[in-house]
């Protein structure tokens, strides 16, 4: 007679086994390579984060652009640049194409590098090596040519902003030849050389003519980078002026600067701070991700205003707008290991994010929570983690609340081996998580994830599972199939991503036919 212990009746259907390995050597489903490049687009940062550092992310980027069809390379530059409000996975993408397809990234470069930053990116990549050249021909020259003779003042002198390389370095490289006297005395005012200040732009000169002035109260502040001005003795009038006219982003980003020189000290600017920060028009125009909220939040010193500090969590119920409201039972399981202490977007010395991967987790359950009051919350480590919530607190104060928890293994099955015991119903369960599931690692066959999951559908088969990954990784827990989605990211179009999902709108290849969809047509 057989082993029944070896060869038991498994219940339910015939499950996949475990194809690879995960970074913690427990069992996991690989990736497509489609689906690896989404995946780093969405969620790669090119630098080091709890499993991965910086070459071994470009690397695995590289080897994909090597393999890949051109078309899905652009397409995955323009959606990793314009939903995932990523920077440097889509320039290098970008930069690839220079490799790859020189027709096709014209096609697409305005679309990719759509400011000085990226630019700058762009060139830098290239001129690296890293891409297999390190000049960056005719085609990608005339490009960047033609974004120096397009931008506006403001774009050139946001642009100028930064090093490695500087503007001033991209504009001797490509030696760009403007037909008009304003663009060419710019230039000149850039590199270094004699310029003729009566042909510069507009606030060009302004910024000339406020250098040589004596810095009082009566000197008009130019409407420049504020960075430009920081090595400049400003009193406390003209730092309230640069918060007036400066963007939505440099506002959040410099609360504690203007607290530092006595701006909400000023009648009146605690209120003009907080009702910039708090426009709907505003948030919407500045692409906002959630997360950038809660940096600025946890950053603010007790020296910035209660009211500002308020404006920030309305902002944050703003950058929400597009969570949606999911019909059924829904179940959403924030992952608070000790792996999701490490920050968002990878270490990168001075200049790392506070942010860390459980923050974000956190803000996704509370944002669902949000829009879905009736929603648990199940966040996980090496077991569920009991902890309530109420649905009408703050997304921020929620967000915190769960962030607090940290620490221990990673078990994706947990939450829904809780589900199991209690017999729930379920119609939508939402994991968010690094996927780097060990503490519950099979020697053979699925995951306990996907076998979780299995169970789960046998009591109910119209359930969906969400995975939703927010670090670069080549790997899940649960193998993609109609009823499971694995996404990266965590701006706001992926929760419409998992609101089409669940409402059975997605085609067969969920997230990578969408990337798919985009189109390549000149714009």
């Amino acid at each position: 007679m057989v082993n029944t212990q070896l060869f038991h009746t498994i219940k339910g259907a015939l499950l996949p086994a475990a194809t690879v390995c995960n970074a913690e050597q427990a069992p996991a489903y690989a990736f497509g390579p489609r689906h690896q490049l989404a995946q780093l687009a969405a969620t790669g940062c090119l630098s080091r984060t709890f499993y991965a550092d910086a070459e071994q992310q470009l690397d695995q980027v590289l080897a994909l652009t090597k393999t890949l069809e051109p078309a899905f390379i652009a397409k995955t530059a323009i959606y990793g640049r314009q939903s995932g409000y990523m920077k440097d996975v889509p320039a290098l993408l970008a930069a690839s194409l220079a490799v790859r397809d020189v027709a096709l990234l014209s096609t697409v470069f305005s679309r990719v590098v759509d400011n000085g930053k990226m630019l700058r990116n762009f060139v830098q990549i290239l001129r690296s090596g890293a891409v297999g050249r390190k000049s960056l021909g005719s085609r990608p020259k005339k490009l960047v040519q033609h974004w120096l003779l397009t931008a506006t003042e403001r774009q050139l002198l946001n642009a100028a902003v930064g090093n490695t390389p500087s503007l001033a370095d991209v504009v001797k490289m490509v030696h760009p030849k403007p037909s008009e006297a304003g663009r060419a005395a710019w230039f000149a005012w850039l590199i270094g050389r004699p310029f003729d200040e009566a042909a510069l732009p507009p606030i060009t000169q302004a910024f000339e003519r406020f250098k040589r002035a004596a810095q009082g109260e009566a000197a008009e502040v130019p409407d420049v980078p504020f960075q430009m001005l920081t090595a400049l003795a400003l009193t406390s009038a003209q730092w309230a002026q640069i918060a007036r006219q400066g963007s939505w982003q440099m506002v959040r980003q410099n609360l504690n600067t203007f607290a530092r020189h006595g701006v909400f000290d000023l009648p009146g600017m605690t209120e003009v701070v907080a009702a910039k920060l708090s426009d709907a028009q505003a948030v919407a125009k500045a692409r906002v991700m959630p997360y950038q909220l809660l940096s600025a939040f946890k950053a603010a010193g007790d020296t910035v205003p209660v009211q500002v500090r308020d404006a920030l969590q309305d902002a944050m119920e703003l950058s929400l707008a597009n969570v949606p409201a999911l019909a059924g039972r829904v179940v959403v399981c924030p992952d608070v290991s000790g792996s999701m202490s490490s920050a968002v977007t990878g270490h990168r010395g001075s200049a790392t994010s506070s942010v860390r991967c459980i923050d974000v987790a956190a803000l996704v359950a509370a944002a669902v929570l949000r829009k879905n009051p009736q929603a648990r919350v199940l966040p996980f480590e090496q077991d569920v983690v009991k902890l309530q919530l109420n649905a009408r607190d703050s997304v921020m104060t929620n967000a915190q609340a769960l962030a607090k928890i940290g620490g221990g293994g990673t078990n994706c099955s947990a939450p829904l081996a809780v589900l199991n015991r209690e017999r729930a119903a379920v119609d939508v369960v939402i994991l968010v998580s690094d996927n780097e599931s060990w503490v519950d690692g099979n020697r053979r066959g699925a995951t306990q994830t996907l076998r979780e999951w299995d169970l789960l559908k046998q009591r109910n088969p119209k359930a969906r599972l969400v995975c939703i990954d927010i670090q670069p990784t080549a790997t899940t827990q649960a193998a993609e199939r109609h009823d499971i989605l694995n996404v990266g990211g965590f701006s706001d179009v992926v929760f419409r991503m998992v609101a089409n999902f669940t409402t059975g709108t997605m085609d067969a290849e969920h997230w990578v036919g969408e990337i798919d969809k985009v189109s390549l047509a000149a714009q």
